[in-house]
């Protein structure tokens, strides 16, 4: 298993950006993918984008497409969202998240989470 530490929430202004970092240790050679969701106050967390481990490809969720990109550095242990043109319907805890062995796994281990606030 990994263990996750996402960082680089805060409060911005309608149309900024942020950064997110997940920083990630431990065991990850059964890792299929790491993924960001988001989770606003009484609504279901909701999915935003994808890594493959192997590869490197990435997928999003359509309400973020074109806005958010999703990226690694192998180097510094560490998975990237970074987020433009934000809107205040972006407010929520924002996760990162380990998927493995295989695309039809869950996503298993979870980091705790960091605040993003989008003012109008």
């Amino acid at each position: 298993q990994v263990q996750l530490v996402e960082s680089g929430g805060g409060l911005v202004r309608a149309g900024g950006s942020l950064r997110l970092s997940c920083a990630y240790s431990g065991r990850t050679f059964s890792t299929y993918a790491m993924g960001w969701f988001r989770q606003a106050p009484g609504k279901e967390r909701e999915f935003l984008a994808a890594i493959r481990w192997s590869g490197g490809s990435t997928r999003y969720a359509d309400s973020v497409k074109g806005r958010f990109t999703i990226s690694r550095d192998n180097a510094k242990n560490t998975v990237y969202l970074q987020m433009n043109s934000l809107k205040p319907k972006d407010t929520a805890t924002y996760y990162c998240a380990e998927q493995r062995p295989t695309a039809l796994s869950d996503f298993g281990s979870w980091g705790q989470g960091t605040q993003v606030t989008v003012s109008s």
